[in-house]
This record gives structure tokens, sequence and C-alpha cells, in this order.
């Protein structure tokens, strides 16, 4: 009896489990499903549809990045790419460099390490999601490796022959020719390296487990073996103990209904979310209907469906050149949302939009939308359309209470709206000014004709303004 009154006494008084309460109430606050719709994320106990675009994707090792936040916070941009890698940041380096000129990788750069700290928490305070990433393949080859601090002959901690890596590697790291992505016991088994990989990851950790900002991805548009992937997926788990982190892996091919994406999409137990950057390579009708098939088939595995990256810009002649345009990222970025992704950035330039006029533009649109639908409540329904050709518009609609309507372009479609009970309001949005055209009642049938006011790109929105 005096036990459990010492218990009790104790429990209110906050002095039993100070972990277990601290804990607890970190796993209902942080970044996690949408506890009414798996596919979304909520955050603070609300859901939230995470978008964003940035003109660097390692942000924090760049000046004043705080006002790059804070532009992209006032537009209502929630959501950051975070690479760690550092290999167009010259000696800013995660590990201390001495006097001649070599790293140590048992000691770390504090400029680094606080820069790393000070954007999460200074996104952790503007309601903005950081995505992070671990490994970058690119880091590691080509010209990249030869300063690389992981290159045997730049460090004082192992020598090319105890780690079994060369002191070149000329290829694409496409070709998966680095050792540095095989140390675990599953692959090579290369215990030198990867207990150094560890600790650069248990640092990592040391600072983002304190932040419930974070959602974790493994890789930048990997090839490699899927062990590599899982190793690190449960490393990062059991590192966080009681604190629930979500953790997924980019994979590099273009079709995202093939290949080693099935990795990410077959296994929940590993992988609590998806994502398909690499998608928006994908141009043309493939660019809609291949995430549609993956988010079709994930059945009652349903989880948040996120794209980090969205390729597209005028300042890449081969993108251009490719169909990979403003245009395409724009239209990419809504396509996305309207597909019932659940968060959508603009890659950084030059092959990206970054936080430009027309990703602003996009942006801002989409939280006027917001302000009448919300898109967690909505489904892609194109069905409900009539006369419709590939490409023209894109509908996603809770039917009978709520549609939302992108064209692209130019074009004129039908609407069914047989399962409207009652009245209902439209109003168009453009994409490039994020301005409203006047609302007009809806008068009920069993469809309608919607064709967009001019081609530079509408939504049409129809809502129960009551």
């Amino acid at each position: 009896m005096m036990k459990t009154f010492c218990s009790t006494i104790f429990f209110i008084l906050g002095l039993v489990h100070p972990i277990y309460t601290q804990s607890t109430t970190w796993n209902v606050m942080a970044i996690q499903p949408y506890t009414e719709n798996k596919a979304y994320w909520q955050y603070e106990n609300i859901p939230v549809l995470l978008i964003g675009g940035t003109d660097n994707d390692n942000i924090f090792q760049t000046q004043h990045f705080h006002s790059h936040l804070d532009s992209l916070s006032t537009v209502g941009g929630n959501y950051i790419r975070c690479t760690m890698s550092d290999r167009d940041n010259g000696d800013l380096r995660a590990f201390e460099k001495q006097n001649d000129g070599k790293y140590d990788l048992r000691k770390w750069n504090s400029i680094y390490w606080d820069q790393f700290e000070d954007l999460l928490q200074t996104a952790q305070s503007l309601g903005i999601i950081v995505q992070i990433e671990l490994w970058d393949r690119f880091d590691h080859s080509r010209k990249e490796w030869l300063t690389d601090p992981w290159n045997p002959g730049n460090n004082v901690n192992y020598t090319y022959d105890e780690t079994r890596l060369e002191s070149s590697y000329p290829n694409h790291p496409g070709a998966n020719e680095q050792p540095f992505f095989y140390t675990v016991p599953a692959l090579e088994n290369n215990q030198v390296l990867l207990s150094y990989q560890r600790s650069f990851v248990d640092k990592l950790l040391s600072i983002s487990l304190n932040y419930n900002n974070i959602l974790y991805c493994i890789d930048n548009e990997t090839k490699g073996a899927p062990e590599w992937g899982r190793y690190w997926a449960h490393y990062l788990h059991q590192k966080a103990g009681d604190k629930k982190i979500y953790i997924t892996e980019m994979w590099d091919a273009w079709n995202v209904t093939a290949g080693l994406h099935k990795e990410t999409i077959n296994h929940p137990e590993i992988y609590d979310f998806i994502d398909l950057s690499q998608n928006s390579q994908t141009t043309g009708h493939a660019n809609w209907v291949n995430p549609q098939t993956v988010i079709n088939n994930l059945g009652s595995f349903s989880r948040p469906v996120n794209s980090v990256k969205i390729y597209g810009s005028r300042w890449n002649p081969t993108y251009v050149e490719q169909g990979k345009d403003a245009d395409h990222a724009v239209q990419t970025f809504f396509k996305n949302i309207l597909g019932g992704y659940a968060s959508s950035r603009f890659h950084r330039p030059p092959t990206g939009l970054g936080l430009s006029e027309r990703s602003t533009a996009a942006i801002l649109t989409i939280r006027e939308i917001e302000k009448k639908v919300k898109f967690w409540d909505l489904n892609p329904r194109l069905d409900l359309l009539s006369d419709l050709q590939p490409g023209e518009a894109y509908l996603a609609a809770d039917a009978g209470q709520s549609y939302v309507i992108y064209f692209p372009s130019s074009g004129e479609v039908g609407l069914d709206l047989t399962n409207v009970g009652s009245s209902l309001t439209g109003a168009w949005i453009s994409t490039r000014g994020s301005s409203w055209k006047k609302e007009e009642s809806l008068s009920l049938s069993e469809g309608i004709r919607i064709k967009p006011p001019d081609d530079t790109g509408w939504f049409f929105v129809i809502f129960d303004k009551d």
C-alpha cells in the first residue's frame, strides 16, 4: 500500500520515470503519420501538408540561412532537405583538421556541428520539418574523393589496406564501386571503416534526437545494395530508443514502380515512409501515373509518400531540352499534392527552382487552397472527370463535399456531381499570382463543364462555404 501511495504522489509531482514522461511527450508532439489518415503527417498533434523550397540542400553550411528559413516560413513553407554532404563547402567538414592538413575522424569540427544544431533549432522554432540525409554517394567518388576526409590519404585514422579503399574512384558513383557503401556485416563486414561511420551517425543523433521536427533518409538517390539501407534503418531505430523516429531510403531509378523502390514500398517494418523524389525526373503522363500506381498498391500498409526534391528549372539547359523546365517543376509540385503526396519540395538550383518567384507562387497557391479545403480529406479522382485528355486536368476530391481541379494549361472537362447533396461554392485561383477570382454559387446538377480563364495554370476549387 505504501509503495502504491508513494508512486502516486511521485507521479503527480513528476518525479517518477522522468525520461519516460519526456519521451512520451516528445512522441506525441513529434512529426509522425496523421492519426486520421496515415498517408499524411501530423506535427504537434495537428495534420500538416509539408511543402517547401530552398536554394541549398545542406543549408546549415551556408551563411545567413536564418533569413532563408524566415523567407520560406513567411510564404507558407514548412519543409526542407538537409544533406550531411559537405563536398561544396571547402573546409567546413564534420571532422577536425590538423595542422598537417589531415583530418582526425575521432574529433569534430565544432563549427560544422554547431551550425547543424542551429539549423534544427531554428527550423523547429518556425514549425519547419527537416528531412536529414545521412549519406550521399556523390561525396565519395571522382574529384570529391580526392579531398574527402574519409579517404585514407586525408586522415590519420586508417590506411588503404586496413579499409580496402582505393585512392581514386573516377567513375560515376552510380557504378557502385565504392566500398564505403558495403561496410555493413551483411555485405563486406568492414569493421574498421564501419566503426567510424557509426561514430559519425552517433554524433549526428546526439544532436538531432533532441528535436521533434526531424525525418530521416539513409541516402541520396542510391543504387546500392539493400542491405546497406536496412542496416542503418535498424541502427537509427535502436539508437533512438523510446523516441519514435521515421526513416526512409531514396532510390535512384526514375521509374518508381520497379526495381529497388520496392525495397522501401514492400518493407514497412523497415521503412516508415516512402520517398519518390526521383519520379520528378519523369516527364509526361507517366509523371502522374507511376506514383499513383505505387500509392494505390500500398493498401493496408499506407504510409506518407514524400518528395524532398522536385527537378526542373530554367537554369539548366540540359533539363530544359529534356522537358524538365520550370513549368515541369511547378506542374509536378501540384500533381504530387493532388496525387496524395504528404510532402513536396522544390530542388535547389540549377536543377530545381529553389525558393524563387515561381516556386513561391506555387507554395502560396496551395496554402490559399488549404484555407477552403484540406488535402488530407481528399483522394485522387480522375474518374469523376469526363472528356479528359492525358495531362489536361487533375482532380482530388471528397466526393459530394469538396473538389480541387488543376489545369496546367488550357482545356475543358466535365465534372460528375451526382453525389452532391447541398449547394456548393466554386472559385478560381491562379497558380502564378495566388489570387482568387470571384466566388460563385454552383447550381446542382448531374455535372458541370469547367474551363480555365486562360492557359497560364489555374485551380478550380469547389467547397461548402458553410
